[in-house]
This record gives C-alpha cells, sequence and structure tokens, in this order.
C-alpha cells in the first residue's frame, strides 16, 4: 500500500479537487504543470540555494540531554523553529513563489490562522517584489497581533475574515472567493496540506525536506537512517506531512500525529478531528471533516490559532483510516504546560501548536532504546501574550 497521493489526486479514500467551476482552470493549470516545473534542474537549484543561504537550512537535529533522561528514551528535536520566520511554513512558500513566477502570476493571496503561514508569504513576496494579499480570521488577527505587525512591515495588506468564527477556516474562504474573482494574474499559495488537489502533495513535496534531512542527521548520529517514532503536531499537517514523508513506507518508522483537543474532545470546543470528524469535503478536499449529522461544518476550537482547523488533510485522514499513524488529542491545558516544561528543560520556547507534540511524552511509554524524533515545528515568540495571560508570567 502507497500512502503517497495517486494519479487522480486521492490517499485511498480522501483528496481529489471538489472546485467551482470557475476554479478549474487554475487549478487544472497547477495540476498540469507543479510536478513538470519543480523537476527542472533549474527550479531545483534556486529552491535549495534559497533554503540554504535564505531559510538557514539544513536545521539542526538536537538531541535532547534533559528531556531524554527525564523519560528514559532518546529524544530528538527537529529545529524547524530555527527557519527564517520562525517556523517550517517558510520552505513551502518559496516552493511556491517559485512556482507562481514561472506560471507568470503577479499577484499573491493567501490565508493564515497562527500567522506563521502569513508571515512566509509576505517573507517571499518581499523577495520577490510580488504583490500580497493575506487573508486572516478577525479574531486570530487579535490574538496573533506581532504576526500581524511583521505581514504589514513586510508590505503585505491583511484583509480580516469576519464570517463564522472569524478564524483560519473563513480566511481560506476568502481567500478563495478572492482567487475566483481574479483568475487570470493571482497565484493561490495554501499554507498546509489542505485544498483541492495538487495543493496536499505540492506542500508536502516542499516540506518533504525536514524528513530528508533527519534521515542524513540520525545516520550521523546514530548511525541509522530510521528512527523509532516520529512526532508532530496536526492542525491542516503540512510540519506533520513534512516530517512524516520517508517514513511513510518505512514501516519500522511509528508515525504519531498530535491533534488539538482544546477544553477536552467532549465539551464541543475541540479541533480533534480523528476523534470527531466524518468524512466531508471542505476547501476543495474530500477528508476527515467535524460537522453536525446534517453536513454543517461545525466550529473548531484551539488556544492555538494553528490548529484550530475543522479538518485535516487527505494525506493524514487517510494515514489515520489505514491506521499507518497513530492520532492523539491533546489539551489547551496540557499543551500550555508542556510549553513552559519545555521551556525550562531544554531553554527552548516553543510555539504553542508545537507543544501539543510534547505531551505525547506523559501519554506513551518508550524504551530506553528507542529514538523519538519530535518535530519542533515552530518558535513561541508569536505566542507570548498568550504564555503571559496563560500562566500570568508579568
Amino acid at each position: 500500500m502507497s500512502y503517497n497521493v495517486n494519479e487522480k489526486g486521492f490517499y485511498g479514500d480522501f483528496g481529489g479537487a471538489f472546485i467551482p467551476e470557475m476554479l478549474y482552470p487554475n487549478v487544472e493549470e497547477l495540476r498540469q504543470n507543479y510536478l513538470k516545473i519543480m523537476q527542472e534542474p533549474e527550479f531545483q537549484k534556486e529552491f535549495q540555494q534559497l533554503l540554504v543561504d535564505y531559510v538557514g537550512r539544513p536545521t539542526p537535529l538536537y538531541f535532547a540531554k534533559r528531556l531524554s533522561a527525564l523519560y528514559n528514551t532518546k529524544i530528538y528535536l527537529k529545529r524547524e523553529d530555527l527557519c527564517h520566520t520562525g517556523a517550517h511554513k517558510i520552505n513551502n512558500t518559496i516552493g511556491q513563489i517559485l512556482l507562481a513566477k514561472k506560471l507568470g502570476k503577479t499577484r499573491i493571496i493567501a490565508e493564515t490562522g497562527a500567522g506563521q503561514h502569513g508571515v512566509a508569504t509576505a517573507t517571499v513576496c518581499a523577495l520577490m517584489g510580488l504583490e500580497c494579499i493575506v487573508y486572516m480570521g478577525e479574531i486570530d488577527i487579535k490574538r496573533q497581533a506581532p504576526n500581524v505587525a511583521r505581514m504589514k512591515m513586510l508590505g503585505a495588506e491583511v484583509r480580516p475574515a469576519t464570517s463564522g468564527s472569524k478564524t483560519l477556516k473563513d480566511a481560506t474562504n476568502e481567500a478563495i472567493r478572492d482567487w475566483i474573482n481574479n483568475p487570470e494574474n493571482t497565484y493561490y499559495i495554501i499554507g498546509s496540506v489542505v485544498g483541492p488537489h495538487p495543493y496536499p502533495d505540492m506542500v508536502a513535496r516542499f516540506q518533504a525536506v525536514i524528513s530528508s534531512e533527519i534521515k542524513h542527521q540520525l545516520l550521523e548520529k546514530e548511525n541509522r537512517e530510521n528512527p523509532d517514532y516520529v512526532i508532530a503536531c496536526v492542525g491542516g499537517g503540512s510540519n506533520a506531512a513534512g516530517a512524516f514523508y520517508h517514513f511513510l513506507d518505512k514501516k519500522v518508522v511509528k508515525i504519531i500525529a498530535v491533534e488539538a483537543a482544546g477544553k477536552g474532545i467532549e465539551t464541543g470546543e475541540s479541533a480533534a478531528t480523528s476523534a470527531l470528524g466524518k468524512i466531508g469535503i471542505i476547501h476543495g478536499s474530500k477528508t476527515l471533516l467535524m460537522q453536525t449529522d446534517d453536513g454543517q461544518i461545525t466550529e473548531p476550537y484551539s488556544i492555538s490559532a494553528g490548529l484550530d482547523y475543522p479538518g485535516v488533510g487527505p494525506m493524514h485522514a487517510n494515514l489515520f483510516q489505514t491506521k499507518r499513524a497513530e492520532f492523539l488529542s491533546i489539551t489547551d491545558d496540557e499543551a500550555m504546560k508542556w510549553g513552559l516544561k519545555l521551556s525550562k528543560t531544554e531553554g527552548i520556547i516553543p510555539a504553542i501548536e508545537t507543544a501539543h507534540a510534547f505531551a505525547v511524552l506523559d501519554k506513551k511509554k518508550f524504551q530506553p532504546s528507542d529514538i523519538v524524533v519530535i518535530n519542533l515545528s515552530g518558535r513561541g515568540d508569536k505566542d507570548l501574550n498568550t504564555y503571559i495571560d496563560y500562566f500570568k508570567l508579568t
């Protein structure tokens, strides 16, 4: 069984391109060209060069000595928080901006939740001198003010989404509307492994640099390419897709995906798609989706702006359905405590999204000989206000 996308854009039962007719030409143009362009030596050369000189790759694979001693197992952290802009998101936006330029697009739109993808998109648009419009939920604009300021400094226009829950889902809706209205000159940089085919596959390929580096780095440090476990947080799931990518067909590697349980799975204030989702269609993709009995999307909730998406990328839906990955749900409280614990144990303040992944250490028992890699997907600067309010740090 393959866990990668097939030629029709599906991962098992999930994926595809369920889109309005007016979007068909845009998506089809991308589908026909993305692999061809990505494989061009000239494209690869520029992409790899920017990853090294601009993003700062490869990011370190850091042996967390104190954490390992605490849990009596070998814990490595893949330091995506050290990328330029503070998270893994930049890997994908660099790739997509180069693709947009090849397709002759002059105007870039994006959606953002936590603001990291918005910042990464604004960054590459500034780098390439292209117009940039970022859609962001009104609530997220309030809770992620530093990232909004960064986007504006980088020259982007931030447009608030004021409908629905005023978070990531609604920002995505607004971006899709914009794209329908401006099909000729506009390219939509989607920030996660969601949306119509080919986006989930394309974003996963750009993020696959994470697992590619993990393999080389483990070979150096442990004399073996494959860890026993790879752990990552999942909202839409691009950091997880990147961390899992080169291990999908390696059954010796156990994969753990960590979702946001919010205030608890049964509370009605959660974003645990695997536990609460049913098959449905969101933003052009067939996937697992939190919805009512009559198919209305239910509002997700998480203290982390990057994990409160009501669905999950189709790759992850397939990993869940086939049981290739184990899905765990972590509450706000568990994640916040881990944000503080990681800070005090290893001197690294993680993004709240990332803190969810670390809570697995309290949920599962690892062997002393196990090699556990946790994808440290983003740094906590953007979340300082939330941390301050939660722990009364002032």
